[in-house]
């Protein structure tokens, strides 16, 4: 089984996504993990890799060729990928959604060096602009909204629950879905 994990940046993602994996024992891929990773490697930050990406389809193409290829290959791994649910469509789709500020709230508290924000206010404009530029993105690229919540079989409001709460609704999910 494949589960794609999506949603609003710092709505738990990445986070939801490692503990599955871990409590399944399946292997865990992280397209922004790896986008970041390119980003530093060509002396950017994330946001500024964003913005060349809404010009030059190769700063989203790279990973996500990738990620196709280990959904046609693999199985048992869980993706966190903005438009992982497109890129392996055979997959328990879940999307993260939470309240803007909390979200930025989120982002604060992991002091990501690729985001270094001095104000709630700032992370939350940051948060806005890259929604807007993955949506432009995917939308030139691929004819694909990223936040059309209809593309999933789970939606999860994370704004007042934890990860442990959250990995329960979707193992819950999974079992319902898989019996």
């Amino acid at each position: 089984m494949i589960i794609t994990v999506t949603g609003f940046p710092g709505a738990g993602n990445t986070s939801l996504g490692m503990m599955l994996a871990k409590k399944l024992n399946y292997k865990f891929y992280s397209a922004g993990n790896m986008r970041k990773k390119m980003a530093v490697e060509h002396g950017m930050t994330l946001a500024e890799f964003n913005k060349l990406g809404e010009r030059e389809d190769w700063t989203d193409k790279k990973v996500d060729n990738y990620l196709i290829s280990v959904g046609k290959k693999e199985d048992n791994f869980v993706l966190d990928a903005k438009i992982g649910e497109y890129l392996v469509p055979d997959a328990l789709k879940v999307f993260l959604k939470a309240n803007l500020h909390v979200r930025a709230e989120r982002v604060m508290k992991t002091k990501r060096k690729s985001e270094p924000f001095k104000t709630i206010e700032e992370a939350e404009k940051f948060l806005v602009q890259r929604v807007e530029s993955d949506k432009k993105r995917y939308m030139k690229y691929y004819n694909h909204d990223a936040y059309n919540e209809k593309n999933f079989d789970l939606v999860l409001d994370t704004t007042n629950t934890n990860l442990e709460e959250e990995a329960d609704i979707v193992l819950k999910e999974i079992r319902k879905k898989f019996k």
